[in-house]
Protein backbone atom coordinates (compact mmCIF):
# COMPACT_ATOMS: atom_id res chain seq x y z
CA UNK A 1 0.00 0.00 0.00
CA UNK A 2 1.33 3.47 -0.90
CA UNK A 3 1.78 6.16 1.72
CA UNK A 4 -0.81 8.28 -0.12
CA UNK A 5 -3.43 5.57 0.56
CA UNK A 6 -3.48 6.69 4.19
CA UNK A 7 -5.58 9.85 3.75
CA UNK A 8 -8.01 8.92 6.52
CA UNK A 9 -5.21 8.08 8.92
CA UNK A 10 -3.39 11.35 8.16
CA UNK A 11 -6.60 13.27 8.80
CA UNK A 12 -6.93 11.54 12.19
CA UNK A 13 -3.26 12.03 13.14
CA UNK A 14 -2.74 15.58 12.00
CA UNK A 15 -4.42 18.90 11.57
CA UNK A 16 -5.21 20.84 8.42
CA UNK A 17 -3.33 24.03 7.74
CA UNK A 18 -4.13 26.49 5.00
CA UNK A 19 -1.24 28.63 3.84
CA UNK A 20 -1.05 31.45 1.32
CA UNK A 21 1.26 31.42 -1.67
CA UNK A 22 4.72 32.42 -0.49
CA UNK A 23 4.12 31.39 3.13
CA UNK A 24 6.69 29.18 4.82
CA UNK A 25 5.77 25.88 6.44
CA UNK A 26 9.38 25.59 7.64
CA UNK A 27 12.24 28.07 7.59
CA UNK A 28 15.84 27.12 7.09
CA UNK A 29 17.54 26.98 10.50
CA UNK A 30 14.36 25.98 12.36
CA UNK A 31 13.97 22.43 13.63
CA UNK A 32 11.48 20.36 11.65
CA UNK A 33 8.93 18.86 14.04
CA UNK A 34 6.20 18.13 11.51
CA UNK A 35 5.71 16.14 8.36
CA UNK A 36 3.30 17.60 5.80
CA UNK A 37 0.88 15.77 3.53
CA UNK A 38 -0.11 18.09 0.66
CA UNK A 39 -3.90 17.87 0.37
CA UNK A 40 -4.22 20.70 -2.15
CA UNK A 41 -1.73 23.05 -3.76
CA UNK A 42 2.02 22.85 -3.99
CA UNK A 43 5.21 23.61 -2.09
CA UNK A 44 8.90 23.73 -2.83
CA UNK A 45 11.80 22.50 -0.73
CA UNK A 46 14.69 24.92 -1.11
CA UNK A 47 17.98 26.11 0.33
CA UNK A 48 19.42 29.62 0.52
CA UNK A 49 23.03 29.63 -0.68
CA UNK A 50 24.31 33.06 0.31
CA UNK A 51 21.24 34.83 -1.11
CA UNK A 52 20.75 32.46 -4.06
CA UNK A 53 17.72 30.15 -3.92
CA UNK A 54 18.34 26.52 -4.80
CA UNK A 55 15.10 24.61 -5.27
CA UNK A 56 15.62 20.92 -4.59
CA UNK A 57 12.15 19.50 -5.18
CA UNK A 58 8.49 20.36 -5.68
CA UNK A 59 5.60 18.60 -3.93
CA UNK A 60 1.97 18.64 -4.96
CA UNK A 61 -1.30 16.90 -4.09
CA UNK A 62 -0.97 13.54 -2.34
CA UNK A 63 2.74 13.92 -1.67
CA UNK A 64 4.57 14.10 1.63
CA UNK A 65 7.25 16.64 2.44
CA UNK A 66 9.48 17.40 5.39
CA UNK A 67 13.04 18.42 5.92
CA UNK A 68 13.78 14.78 6.67
CA UNK A 69 17.31 15.34 7.90
CA UNK A 70 16.05 17.85 10.46
CA UNK A 71 12.94 15.81 11.25
CA UNK A 72 14.90 12.61 11.83
CA UNK A 73 18.03 14.02 13.50
CA UNK A 74 16.22 16.76 15.45
CA UNK A 75 18.69 19.35 14.15
CA UNK A 76 18.18 22.73 12.45
CA UNK A 77 16.88 22.40 8.92
CA UNK A 78 19.11 23.08 5.93
CA UNK A 79 15.97 23.76 3.91
CA UNK A 80 12.86 25.90 3.82
CA UNK A 81 9.45 24.63 2.70
CA UNK A 82 7.40 27.35 1.01
CA UNK A 83 3.95 27.31 -0.61
CA UNK A 84 4.00 27.96 -4.36
CA UNK A 85 0.27 28.68 -4.41
CA UNK A 86 -2.55 28.67 -1.88
CA UNK A 87 -2.01 25.29 -0.23
CA UNK A 88 -3.68 22.99 2.26
CA UNK A 89 -1.54 20.50 4.15
CA UNK A 90 -2.15 18.00 6.90
CA UNK A 91 0.58 18.60 9.49
CA UNK A 92 1.56 15.58 11.58
CA UNK A 93 3.74 16.06 14.65
CA UNK A 94 6.87 13.93 14.95
CA UNK A 95 5.83 12.18 18.18
CA UNK A 96 2.42 11.26 16.74
CA UNK A 97 4.01 9.92 13.56
CA UNK A 98 6.60 7.88 15.47
CA UNK A 99 3.90 6.30 17.63
CA UNK A 100 1.77 5.47 14.56
CA UNK A 101 4.71 3.94 12.72
CA UNK A 102 5.33 1.64 15.70
CA UNK A 103 1.67 0.63 15.94
CA UNK A 104 0.95 0.14 12.23
CA UNK A 105 3.39 -2.17 10.39
CA UNK A 106 1.76 -1.43 7.02
CA UNK A 107 2.23 2.30 7.56
CA UNK A 108 5.87 1.72 8.52
CA UNK A 109 6.42 -0.28 5.32
CA UNK A 110 4.77 2.43 3.21
CA UNK A 111 6.77 5.15 4.98
CA UNK A 112 10.03 3.25 4.43
CA UNK A 113 9.14 2.85 0.76
CA UNK A 114 8.44 6.58 0.57
CA UNK A 115 11.83 7.44 2.10
CA UNK A 116 13.57 5.09 -0.32
CA UNK A 117 11.79 6.74 -3.26
CA UNK A 118 12.87 10.18 -1.99
CA UNK A 119 16.46 8.94 -1.86
CA UNK A 120 16.18 7.70 -5.45
CA UNK A 121 14.68 11.05 -6.54
CA UNK A 122 17.53 12.97 -4.91
CA UNK A 123 20.13 10.69 -6.49
CA UNK A 124 18.62 11.34 -9.92
CA UNK A 125 18.47 15.08 -9.21
CA UNK A 126 22.14 15.11 -8.19
CA UNK A 127 23.29 13.14 -11.24
CA UNK A 128 21.12 15.24 -13.54
CA UNK A 129 22.76 18.43 -12.22
CA UNK A 130 26.30 17.19 -12.80
CA UNK A 131 25.83 15.20 -16.02
CA UNK A 132 23.45 17.28 -18.13
CA UNK A 133 23.67 20.73 -19.61
CA UNK A 134 20.99 23.24 -18.55
CA UNK A 135 19.19 22.80 -21.87
CA UNK A 136 19.26 19.02 -21.53
CA UNK A 137 17.91 19.32 -17.96
CA UNK A 138 15.06 21.51 -19.22
CA UNK A 139 14.25 19.16 -22.13
CA UNK A 140 14.30 16.15 -19.79
CA UNK A 141 11.99 17.88 -17.34
CA UNK A 142 9.54 18.91 -20.08
CA UNK A 143 9.47 15.32 -21.36
CA UNK A 144 9.16 13.73 -17.90
CA UNK A 145 6.79 16.16 -16.21
CA UNK A 146 5.14 18.74 -18.48
CA UNK A 147 2.47 19.45 -15.84
CA UNK A 148 5.16 20.58 -13.38
CA UNK A 149 6.73 22.86 -16.01
CA UNK A 150 3.33 24.42 -16.69
CA UNK A 151 2.40 24.80 -13.01
CA UNK A 152 5.58 26.13 -11.40
CA UNK A 153 6.50 29.83 -11.72
CA UNK A 154 9.40 30.27 -14.15
CA UNK A 155 11.79 31.78 -11.60
CA UNK A 156 11.23 28.74 -9.34
CA UNK A 157 11.71 26.40 -12.29
CA UNK A 158 14.99 28.16 -13.13
CA UNK A 159 16.13 27.72 -9.52
CA UNK A 160 15.31 24.01 -9.71
CA UNK A 161 17.27 23.66 -12.96
CA UNK A 162 20.23 25.52 -11.48
CA UNK A 163 20.09 28.43 -13.91
CA UNK A 164 18.95 32.05 -13.95
CA UNK A 165 15.48 33.05 -15.14
CA UNK A 166 17.12 34.81 -18.12
CA UNK A 167 18.93 31.60 -19.09
CA UNK A 168 15.69 29.65 -18.78
CA UNK A 169 13.95 32.15 -21.06
CA UNK A 170 16.68 31.75 -23.68
CA UNK A 171 16.54 27.96 -23.43
CA UNK A 172 12.76 27.96 -23.75
CA UNK A 173 12.97 30.13 -26.86
CA UNK A 174 15.60 27.84 -28.43
CA UNK A 175 13.55 24.75 -27.64
CA UNK A 176 10.37 26.35 -28.95
CA UNK A 177 12.09 27.35 -32.22
CA UNK A 178 13.79 23.99 -32.74
CA UNK A 179 11.86 21.69 -35.10
CA UNK A 180 10.85 18.36 -33.59
CA UNK A 181 12.66 15.29 -34.83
Amino acid sequence: MAITDYDDLFNRLGHRRHVAAGADLLREGDRSTQLFFVAQGGVRLWHNDDGRDITVQFFFENQIVASFESFYLEKPSLFSITALEPTTVIAIDSAVLQRSLQQEPALLAAFTNHICQRFIDYTRYFLNRIEQSPESRYRSLVAADPALVARVPQHELASYLGITPVSLSRIRNRVKNTPSA
